[in-house]
């Protein structure tokens, strides 16, 4: 079933149809744009949520970052910002697929109509055309043949009247015969237009319009389909990023896992351990035996109680429960108790190493450089480059300053043997200097070597503690000589128990199954812990 046979007479009904089919069409597409708008305000939102609460880049170093709750909640920001980016994606895809489709698609028919009305409307104008001149032949026709009438009549008068003479009757006749003349000519002129629109109502009523009017409904059913298709993109677009949503939904759910409150307090510990020794008993001063406070004072040595109440502290507040002021910070960490001062010393001596080796990295680049242009002036002047030269030369002899002046804080921050245990750091010759290592060496001769006196402890701390149970496994990635105090040797492969985990300094303390005990450096094996 077609319009153009079933829907003939139905011009202005199908006109209202396909104009109303198209608006739906900009209807959904309005729709859809408002969608993307939403998608996208949803996304900017979840990103602005996601970097309110992600830590600045200041505070990345703070110590509870550390932390695995930290973490994971670092983590589930950043899968909300991956999330956001989904939200964006499915905004975009719908605003090219369905939006941006359509309203093409929407203009290419709006054109197609507005051709097939037209030529409707001029179909119908020519046989309007048509009508009126078979309307006026039709009426000449009429007029003409009443003239006929009476003049025929007019004749047969004159004819019949005695009084008139035959002059007037022949001329009476003669006008009755030609008006029926013109009224014979414009009867063939009616029938011949009869006959015209006759032809052009026909080809009018059953092949112009039935043919726009299945143009019409293939142009509709051409729009129901594409606007169907956009209905079906409006899902497809979102559970095509389903996968990767689920995959962010997914992340987070893992960050929850991820966190261990067990290593979270481990790492408390690491952080915040003091090395200060628990405060003994306040020793009892008798005032009835005359015992004065200075003799008092010095007695026995024991430590001092928590609150000095009996000695010349008298006034100070015990720092356990009372609110600290904040210490002064000193370049040396004087102001950090032990262990902590120990740690940030190592760090620092860390990161002096690793700037020193960027800078000799630069002199050598420099150097060489500075000898391709002294072979091939073409290629540049060696002299432009002595003000970098001279720059990274001084940069090298301020950090190996601050390089020496940070080893002797660590030698007087090293309150066991195993405080100064660093990795290896050789430089080449244009700064070349190393750091105190397993091996106790050291190339700089204005510098007191420490190394043999401390890592001399080691063996005594292993004879004075009794064996302790081993909290992990290890295994060997790369064989280690063991050659310092201290140290023990390892082959690859070889497994070995953990007796005491990396401080921050880069070395743990193992096992072997005979009892041997040593320190082996912690980047050199893969470490197991028993949870």
């Amino acid at each position: 079933m077609d319009w153009g046979t079933e829907l003939w007479d139905q011009y202005d009904i199908i006109e209202k149809h396909t104009q109303s089919g198209l608006e739906l069409v900009e209807k959904y597409v309005k729709f859809v744009k408002e969608r993307t708008e939403i998608e996208q305000n949803y996304a900017k939102q979840l990103r602005n949520l996601s970097k309110k609460y992600n830590p600045k880049r200041s505070g990345k170093d703070e110590p509870e970052c550390r932390l695995s709750s930290y973490q994971s909640f670092v983590d589930i920001l950043n899968e909300m910002n991956d999330y956001a980016g989904q939200r964006e994606l499915i905004a975009e895809n719908m605003m090219m697929n369905i939006c941006i489709d359509l309203t093409k698609y929407l203009q290419e028919l709006k054109q197609e109509r507005k051709t097939y009305l037209l030529d409707a409307k001029k179909a119908q104008q020519s046989l309007e055309s048509t009508y009126k001149q078979l309307d006026s032949s039709k009426k000449r026709f009429e007029r003409e043949w009443r003239e006929a009438e009476r003049a025929a009549q007019y004749a047969e008068k004159t004819d019949q009247d005695i009084n008139a003479t035959k002059a007037d009757v022949e001329k009476a006749k003669q006008q009755a015969h030609m008006r029926a003349h013109v009224a014979e000519e414009c009867k063939n002129d009616y029938a011949a237009q009869l006959q015209k629109y006759n032809k052009e109502k026909n080809q009018f009523y059953f092949s112009d319009m039935p043919l726009i009017f299945n143009k019409l409904q293939d142009l509709d059913e051409r729009r129901v389909r594409k606007v169907a298709q956009g209905y079906i993109l409006f899902s497809d677009t979102e559970k095509h990023v389903m996968p990767i949503i689920g995959k962010c939904l997914e992340g987070i759910t893992k960050a929850g896992t991820n966190v261990d409150e067990k290593n979270d307090s481990l790492i408390v510990i690491e952080q915040n351990k003091s090395g200060f020794e628990r405060p003994g008993d306040v020793e009892f001063e008798d005032y009835s035996q005359g015992i004065n406070r200075a003799s008092s004072d010095s007695s026995l040595g024991t430590p001092k109680g928590p609150m000095d109440l009996l000695g010349k502290n008298r006034n100070k507040n015990f720092w356990l429960f009372s609110k600290k002021s904040k210490p002064t910070v000193t370049e040396d960490f004087a102001h950090l108790p032990p262990e902590q001062r120990r740690k940030r010393l190592q760090q620092k001596l860390e990161d002096i190493c690793k700037e020193l080796q960027k800078e000799v990295d630069q002199s050598e680049a420099l150097g060489k450089m500075k000898d391709v242009y002294e072979k091939n002036p073409q290629m540049g002047d060696p002299a432009s480059l002595a003000p970098q030269i001279n720059q990274t030369s001084q940069n090298i002899e301020r950090l190996r300053g601050e390089l020496n002046k940070y080893e002797t804080w660590v030698a007087e921050a090293g309150v066991r043997g195993d405080t100064l245990r660093y990795k290896s750091h050789t430089f080449n010759n244009n700064g070349a200097h190393d750091l105190l290592s397993p091996d106790g060496a050291h190339s700089d001769e204005s510098t007191p070597d420490t190394s043999q006196a401390i890592y001399a402890e080691f063996d005594d701390d292993f004879e004075d503690e009794e064996l302790t149970a081993p909290i992990g496994k290890c295994t060997a990635m790369y064989s280690f000589p063991g050659a310092s105090e201290g140290t023990i040797s390892m082959q690859e492969g070889e497994v070995l128990s953990v007796v005491e985990e990396d401080k921050g300094d880069g070395w743990t303390r193992v096992r072997r199954s005979n009892g041997d005990e040593g320190y082996i450096p912690t980047s050199y094996v893969t470490v197991s812990i028993n949870k």
